[in-house]
């Protein structure tokens, strides 16, 4: 890199929806690759609302992020799961389902897997 770089998640460059309107990731492109703020609204559930998009049985994207808010819960396909809020890291490897808990949105910056994440399978 030679020169600053400002991109803004507030203006981005691609905005993907979930299905069933349960929320969405806006994109900036990087360097390193697609830059993610997901908004996953109260009722989201990876296997309800990205799986049609996906057409996987479990997400199988990588995730390093940070939880800006809310909370979420992520089961591994062998069973393996955890909680995460607002103030956490996060890093899950693919091949798990996903889905929010109580009554807020769940906001998370991804620097990982957001390249293909959500993106409609043709």
């Amino acid at each position: 890199m030679t020169a600053m770089i400002r991109k803004s998640l507030n203006e981005p460059e691609e905005t993907r929806p979930f299905d069933e309107g349960k929320g969405k990731v806006d994109l900036v492109n990087v360097e390193a690759g697609a830059l993610g703020r997901a908004t996953f609204q109260p009722g989201w559930q990876w296997s309800k609302h990205v799986k049609p998009i996906a057409n996987t049985d479990s997400c199988q994207v990588a995730h390093t992020g940070y939880v800006i808010s809310g909370r979420m819960k992520v089961v591994m396909n062998d069973g393996e799961e955890n909680e995460f809020g607002a103030g956490d890291y996060m890093g899950i490897p693919p091949g798990h389902d996903a889905w929010t808990l109580g009554d807020e949105a769940c906001v998370v910056i991804d620097w990982q897997g957001m390249n293909d994440y959500a993106k409609r399978q043709v």
